[in-house]
C-alpha cells in the first residue's frame, strides 16, 4: 500500500513552545497550502487525519469526507504541553534524553507509546485492502511510520526531519515488517 503522509500547515504558536496534543489554530488560512498539496495526490484515495484542528482542517480542504482516527494525534506531552521548552528542567530533558522510547512526561505518554498507537493504525489500514491512502498528521507520528518502513534504529527515526506541509510518500509492504521506502517532495 502506498501511504502519502502529509504534515499540517505551520500552527499559530510561539517559537520555542512544547506542543504536541495541544489543539492549535492555523497560521494562515488553509486554502493555499490545499492548492499546493493537491497536485501531489493520486484522485479519488481515501483520506485519514488527525482529529487536531491543524490536520483536521487541511484534511477537509483536500477531501469531502476525510476520516478522522485518534491514534495519528500528535504525542501527548501531558505538563510540558504549551510551555517554554526552556523551562523544562534539565533533569528530566537528560531522563528524556537517556530512555528516549521509555520516558513519560508527566501525565503525557512516550515515544513508544506514540509509535504503538501509530503502527496499531497502520496495520489497520493495511488490513482493509487498500492500494493508497493519504494521512493528513504531525511530525511525530511521521517519523514513527517511515523509521518502520525504513527499519530505522529509534535515535535515527526519531531525528527525522518533515517541513510543515510537506508530503512523504511510502510503500508498505506489510506494517510488521514494511519495506521499501522514500521520501521527498512526492516520490510513489
Amino acid at each position: 500500500m502506498q501511504l502519502y503522509l502529509i504534515r499540517h500547515p505551520t500552527p499559530k504558536v510561539a517559537e520555542g513552545v512544547c506542543y504536541g496534543r495541544t489543539n492549535l489554530p492555523l497560521m494562515h488560512e488553509v486554502a493555499a497550502a490545499a492548492a499546493r498539496i493537491r497536485p501531489q495526490l493520486p484522485q479519488h484515495l481515501p483520506l485519514y487525519t488527525s482529529p487536531l484542528q491543524r490536520c483536521r482542517q487541511l484534511a477537509e480542504a483536500l477531501h469531502p469526507a476525510p476520516l478522522s482516527d485518534p491514534r495519528v494525534q500528535e504525542m501527548n506531552f501531558g505538563i510540558w504541553e504549551m510551555q517554554p521548552w526552556d523551562t523544562v528542567s534539565r533533569e528530566a530533558l537528560n531522563g528524556w534524553a537517556s530512555d528516549p522510547l521509555g520516558f513519560v512526561p508527566p501525565q503525557g505518554e512516550s515515544v513508544g507509546q506514540l509509535q504503538s498507537r501509530v503502527l496499531d493504525f497502520v496495520a489497520d489500514i493495511c488490513g482493509l485492502g487498500l492500494e493508497a491512502a493519504v494521512l493528513v498528521t504531525h511530525a511525530g507520528v511521521m517519523k514513527a511510520i517511515v523509521g518502520q518502513v525504513r527499519k530505522l534504529p529509534p535515535k535515527q527515526w526519531m531525528a527525522l526531519k518533515f517541513e510543515y506541509e510537506s508530503v512523504v510518500c511510502v510503500d508498505i509492504a506489510d506494517p510488521e515488517t514494511a519495506t521499501g521506502a522514500c521520501s521527498g517532495t512526492r516520490c510513489c
